[in-house]
């Protein structure tokens, strides 16, 4: 594991150099500090791994946190989310719809790019709550919430017992992955951690799998590509009739969700498609700062010819990955997963309007498929004793994928997930 901490120490310390955003580079001076010491505790003394965590969790989310608090730190990555969706929820409360109409979309954060229901995480603020309480009121405390409950169910539907499934979402929480979402104030948490949730429950339970899929397509559209890969593992699992029954009743979910959240956004589409449609793709008059130097948005900027270039490198991506899942669909819920994470680093490859940070998602998507396999991994130095309490993995489906889908390197990290809660150090 210190391998890992020290990875994640040198990521953030290259952060801190070279980010043009404050609150980057905050993060990244706090995260490599804390990781530094975890990496340092896991060498010098491996049975303290539960310390190890604490501390790179205090210090990769708590301590960036305060210190912005403190120091009142601007910034051009994540304040403007959270401006949003507070906004947002202000609008959902007064006019039944988090979207501003034509006329008031005069600068870049009057825009919503959001699907209607993630303006919910912006009513408790908007509620008026203050004073002593005004942390209560700010959209990131609740999405973290959300964010890490969801995790917990992730790893805990599989088959983790209690504590193993809350180590694995503490390990999640400090890893880079989550805590700079976290820090910077995005919107992504919650969504990642209903993809995994549904991932975890589609080969059993599909309907439920179905809800939980159209509630993340119903926050935001990044999530929309698992209806499409967790259809085509049904088909091959179980039958076509319930992979139509799972898209469809993931589609349900979504449009009721979007309509309970916003009622008033359904009279008026073209304001619906001026913000989470023309806006995100950079089809507007203020354009996004999502605009990190990746293909498609350099693609899209270079003029119409680059712009045509750019949609079309995206429909054959696009028939691609269809052709993909129609002739090799996934089976089980680590392949669905690894389907699910190439297809979006493609679709945000391409996208003429993308930063770097949607990368999360496929990274989020290995770590949780690979938490989530085997938690407990006896070495060969381990005592007979404490291999015979080693749990069994968490499915067999995802036993018999380890071999090809995990590293060395993951598979210490799998092991460290079920040790920091067992108790165990597996080794003599």
């Amino acid at each position: 594991m210190t391998r890992w901490y020290l990875a994640f120490a040198a990521f953030a310390a290259a952060l801190a150099l070279v980010s043009s955003q404050p609150i980057e580079r905050c993060w990244g001076t706090w995260a490599a500090i804390g990781y530094a010491a975890a990496a340092a505790i896991t060498a010098a003394a491996p049975r303290r791994r539960v310390a190890a965590v604490v501390i790179a969790l205090a210090f990769a989310t708590a301590a960036p946190l305060a210190w912005q608090a403190w120091a009142g730190l601007p910034s051009l990555v994540g304040e403007g989310s959270l401006t949003v969706v507070a906004r947002a929820g202000g609008e959902l409360l007064r006019h039944g719809t988090p979207y501003l109409p034509a006329i008031g979309l005069t600068r870049v954060l009057a825009y919503d790019p959001y699907e209607p229901l993630m303006a919910v995480f912006g009513m408790p603020g908007a509620a008026g709550l203050g004073g002593w309480a005004r942390w209560a009121g700010n959209p990131r405390l609740w999405l973290t919430l959300a964010g890490a409950a969801g995790a917990y169910l992730a790893f805990r539907i599989p088959g983790a017992r209690p504590r193993q499934a809350l180590g694995a979402t503490a390990l999640a929480l400090a890893s880079p992955v989550l805590s700079l979402q976290v820090a910077t104030g995005e919107t992504d948490i919650p969504v990642l951690a209903l993809l995994c949730v549904a991932l975890a429950l589609a080969a059993e339970a599909p309907p439920q799998a179905a809800v939980v899929t159209g509630i993340a397509c119903a926050l935001k559209a990044t999530a929309w590509p698992a209806v499409p890969v967790l259809a085509a593992m049904l088909a091959s699992s179980r039958s076509t009739k319930d992979a139509w029954r799972f898209a469809g009743l993931a589609a349900a979910t979504t449009a009721t969700a979007m309509a309970v959240a916003a009622p008033a956004a359904l009279l008026e589409p073209g304001t619906v498609a001026q913000n989470a449609v023309l806006f995100p793709l950079g089809l507007t008059r203020h354009r996004t700062p999502a605009a990190s130097p990746l293909p498609g948005h350099l693609l899209a900027t270079a003029g119409p010819a680059g712009s045509w270039t750019d949609y079309a490198l995206l429909a054959i991506a696009t028939l691609a990955a269809g052709g993909w899942l129609a002739l090799r669909p996934p089976r089980t819920a680590r392949a669905g997963a690894v389907r699910l994470a190439v297809v979006l680093a493609a679709v945000f490859t391409l996208a003429p309007a993308t930063r770097w940070g949607y990368y999360g998602y496929p990274l989020a998507l290995f770590g949780w498929m690979e938490l989530s396999s085997e938690r407990t991994v006896v070495t060969p130095s381990a005592s007979p004793s404490a291999a015979s309490s080693v749990s069994p993995p968490a499915s067999s489906g995802a036993s018999s994928g380890a071999g090809e889908a995990s590293a060395s390197g993951w598979a210490e990290l799998s092991a460290f997930a079920g040790r920091i809660t067992t108790g165990r150090s597996g080794r003599r």
